[in-house]
């Protein structure tokens, strides 16, 4: 059976993930120690026991998704679960290449750490905005995006048929939410994220995790990999490299990115980390498709009813 693995990014958080799979399984208790000595505080106390607050500031964020699902992912490991691909929502990503053995864990961690520090640095608070716009062609909101007059704002995620989000300047945004609902969108609304990802604000990220990646190393997939910037297969190491600055500065085409992946004949989708946001997404884009998440002892045990 071909199965897809997937992987979560920034905003699936919550106190208390994973609690439960670490508590049961060896394997989900030396990636977090891995984690912790890296970072240098104890990252499981963090993710079960919060706070909030300091859980959500994105340098925190980041490296503790990703060891929540490489710790999944380990789990599914030695049952005997392997992908045939791998991808990731944005930070996700970093994930997805942890499990094809592009990158080590404890480089991933680190670099998820910077990345985060990268992003929470590049645009002054108050200055830059996100919004999920419902309900419009993704052409429409192209168009609305190009016709601002107040500043910048581009499409930053398109993640699945009517579900797409913009960032940017947030008097730019904020015009573009008040002229899709004027075009006819079923809602559109600010989030409540610090930093405008996926958009040109953050080239300068770009630039500093590009001077960042080249000093660590990467190896060749052993699983396929598809990418953000292009949804496309990717194999090689200067390609994947060059994916990852791109990615933080151009829009997630996560929508293609999954039909990319049922077109190579895939139908089987396991969402591997906390919460369910992508599950639901994959649903809209290949509704056959057959939808699966692990985040708790619950849920792996569905899986493996499932596939063995």
């Amino acid at each position: 059976m071909k199965i897809a693995f997937v992987f979560p990014g920034q905003g699936s958080q919550y106190v208390g993930m994973c609690k439960e799979i670490y508590e049961n399984f060896d394997v989900a208790r030396d990636i977090f120690k891995e984690a912790s000595d890296v970072l240098g505080y104890n990252l499981a106390d963090l993710c079960f026991n919060g706070p909030a607050e300091e859980l959500n500031k994105t340098f925190r964020t980041q490296p503790c998704i990703l060891t929540v699902s490489i710790a999944l992912y380990r789990v599914l490991f030695s049952k005997g679960i392997r992908p045939s691909v791998v991808a990731g929502h944005s930070l996700g990503e970093y994930s997805a290449l942890v499990a094809a053995d592009v990158l080590s864990f404890r480089d991933a961690v680190k670099l998820t750490e910077s990345r985060g520090q990268f992003m929470q640095e590049a645009v002054p608070k108050g200055r830059g905005l996100m919004a999920a716009i419902l309900g419009l062609e993704r052409n429409k909101v192209d168009e609305i995006c190009w016709s601002l007059q107040s500043g910048y704002a581009s499409p930053a995620n398109y993640n699945c048929p009517g579900q797409i989000v913009i960032a940017g300047e947030k008097t730019a945004v904020e015009e573009a939410i008040n002229l899709c609902k004027e075009a006819g969108a079923k809602r559109a609304m600010p989030l409540s994220v610090s930093v405008p990802s996926h958009c040109k604000l953050m080239a300068d990220v770009s630039r500093r995790l590009s001077e960042l990646l080249d000093k660590i190393e990467f190896k060749n997939p052993v699983i396929p990999i598809v990418n953000n910037a292009d949804a496309r297969f990717l194999d090689n190491v200067e390609s994947i490299k060059t994916s990852l600055v791109r990615q933080i500065s151009s829009p997630l085409l996560w929508e293609d990115s999954i039909m990319a992946i049922a077109d190579s004949g895939i139908n089987m989708f396991v969402e591997v980390g906390p919460g369910k946001v992508l599950s639901g997404l994959i649903k809209r884009i290949v509704p056959e498709a057959m939808v699966l998440n692990v985040e708790d002892v619950k849920s792996l045990e569905k899986i493996l009813s499932q596939i063995h």
